[in-house]
């Protein structure tokens, strides 16, 4: 959201003074609001050998990431890469085992 000068990114530039609009305690109201519909829904994970317990919240930031396209286009190339890969893994572990 800011560049390293700590001057806010073009692209968060709406929705940064959109977030400078809320009352101070707004996040933190929304990021529990989002955890307990996520713990409603059962959109946890379990975390074994845990003193906290073992159902935990899967990770959420009520702040969303704006990616542009141009980040975006090199973004892709590189999920794509790894979805490849990681099919290939799956594929393997469950067909051939040859590697």
């Amino acid at each position: 959201m800011y560049n390293a000068d700590g001057s806010v990114r073009e692209p968060y530039r709406a929705l940064n003074a959109r977030l400078e609009e809320q009352p101070d305690k707004a996040l933190t109201l929304m990021q529990s609001d989002a955890e307990a519909i996520f713990r409603k829904l059962g959109i946890t994970f379990a975390v074994y050998g845990s003193e906290e317990g073992t159902e935990k919240v899967i990770p959420f930031d009520v702040i969303p990431r704006i990616i542009v396209a141009q980040e975006w286009r090199k973004l892709s190339k590189g999920i794509e890469q790894r979805v490849k890969a990681l099919n290939a893994f799956l594929y393997d572990i469950y067909h051939r085992q040859k590697f």
